[in-house]
């Protein structure tokens, strides 16, 4: 008997800002969708959207944009996966969820930077969520020196494995991308791009305030399912363009449904996901 494939409800590499929370309501927005339409995740980050809507819809054309090169890291899982490995193996006996001291400190550093040397790379952000706490990522061997780390360690290995069958991939700016499928029929686009007001440190370039507003433009008379935060206020700047002449609130009519995130006992924040598809089609 053949077996199922695993369902998949989160990205199997770290991402920060991977939309797993919002699984349900985005399948829930596919349902009055057509199931052979084209789908371009603009902002594809971990490709858990694509990935999503590619097995809820087979035949849909499903364009993930990996701008952030989220494929180097799938690629390169079984070295990684060796790596936690050889950490793991340091970590024996040490208590979990505690402070890593000398000497497995030390020892760590030294592996990570021979990693570094031998293969000329290493998956910081995968290697950050093993021995650092949640939230929290380096990027080079110097940033992990300097930082206090944590036996945090993932007792599996990675599972990358058909992860982005059956998925087109694109690596361009999202104006670019937009581009070429605006004029397109049956097309729905994911607009996820980098919170304004959040975190933004593990992606590939920084985004000033009209790089948010720019994002926009996508969302005039197109199909969308568009996420934001209620850190960026983006809505109630919308809200206040709709009151002056010759601006237009490009979120009016759409649906909108949230998500509570607790980062800690004292601080939290909402995903903010709308989405507003003409059910018909063009």
């Amino acid at each position: 008997m053949q077996e199922k494939s695993k369902k998949i409800t989160q990205a199997p590499l770290p991402f920060m800002g991977q939309k797993r929370r919002f699984l349900k309501q985005v399948k829930a927005v596919l349902d009055n969708c057509p199931d052979d339409a084209t789908y371009v995740d603009l902002f594809g980050g971990s490709g858990l959207l694509s990935h999503t809507i590619k097995q809820h819809y087979p035949k849909a054309n499903v364009v993930y944009n990996d701008y952030d090169n989220y494929r180097l890291r799938l690629e390169n899982v079984g070295a990684t996966n060796k790596l936690i490995s050889d950490i793991r193996t340091i970590l024996v006996g040490c208590p979990k969820d505690k402070k890593i001291v000398e000497p497995q400190k030390s020892l760590i550093i030294s592996r990570v930077l021979q990693e570094e040397q031998t293969t000329g790379y290493v998956d910081y952000i995968t290697l950050s969520s093993n021995i650092m706490f949640s939230m929290k990522y380096v990027l080079s061997c110097e940033q992990l020196a300097k930082e206090t780390l944590y036996n945090c360690v993932r007792m599996s290995e990675y599972n990358t494995d058909n992860y982005l069958d059956g998925v087109v991939i694109e690596s361009l700016d999202y104006k670019e991308l937009f581009s070429k499928y605006q004029d397109s029929t049956n097309v729905v686009f994911l607009v996820d791009p980098p919170y304004l007001s959040t975190d933004v440190g593990t992606y590939k370039n920084y985004w000033k305030l009209k790089d948010y507003l720019d994002v926009l433009d996508v969302l005039d008379g197109t199909n969308y399912i568009y996420f934001t935060s209620n850190k960026s206020n983006i809505i109630e700047l919308c809200e206040w363009m709709a009151t002056k002449p010759a601006l237009y609130n490009p979120f009016a009519g759409s649906t909108t449904s949230t998500v509570n995130n607790q980062v800690n006992f004292v601080s939290s924040y909402t995903d903010i996901m709308l989405h507003k598809v003409n059910y018909e089609f063009k």
